[in-house]
């Protein structure tokens, strides 16, 4: 093989790996469901300093929620994003809790959401002060949407944030985030 093929070869084999790390992985999800607490809010007000879901954060760590939700399937903490007006700027509601095993009551002041099953790109933040990592991640998300680079249309019914520890650091944690991606018919 003449070295200029093998240039090529090694070009492409570079060129193709920084284009696959960019594709995030998709998977199918069951649905399941999450008890927390929840906010409204729009994706608009999150971009300035009226955001809601910092005190959410906020109310989730200092009123000890976690400890207040029943039959939990595990330990991770998550943040749910769904009932989507429109699309990433438009109004959706924020849960903030843990996946729970089938039907517990639900305690006063919480709510339960059902996390539909369908297909979902998985993105990890980077780990650090989760006001700075998690947003980066969202803006990594948009921008992957709209280079049509998610591995799907995204379908704004339903994304979730997954933080592996019950014990979430407030000040430095890391994130996989869940974006549902439209099913398409087979």
């Amino acid at each position: 093989m003449r070295p200029s093929n093998i240039a090529l070869i090694f070009l492409f084999v570079v060129i193709y790996g920084a284009v696959a790390q960019n594709i995030p992985k998709t998977v199918h999800q069951d649905a399941f469901s999450i008890i927390g607490i929840e906010v409204r809010t729009t994706g608009e007000a999150e971009m300035t300093d009226e955001g809601a879901i910092p005190s959410l954060w906020q109310k989730f760590y200092s009123e000890n929620t976690l400890d207040k939700i029943p039959d939990k399937a595990d330990l991770s903490v998550y943040a749910l994003y769904t009932d989507y007006a429109r699309d990433r700027m438009g109004a959706y509601t924020v849960v903030i809790g843990a996946k729970v095993k089938g039907r517990p009551r639900i305690p006063d002041g919480l709510v339960m959401k059902t996390v539909p099953a369908g297909d979902y790109a998985i993105l990890p933040s980077e780990t650090g002060p989760p006001a700075t990592v998690i947003p980066m991640a969202w803006q990594k998300v948009a921008a992957l949407e709209d280079k049509d680079m998610l591995g799907g249309k995204r379908a704004y019914r339903t994304d979730y944030e997954v933080y592996r520890s019950s014990t979430v650091d407030p000040h430095n944690a890391q994130a996989d985030l869940y974006v549902g991606l439209k099913t398409t018919p087979k």
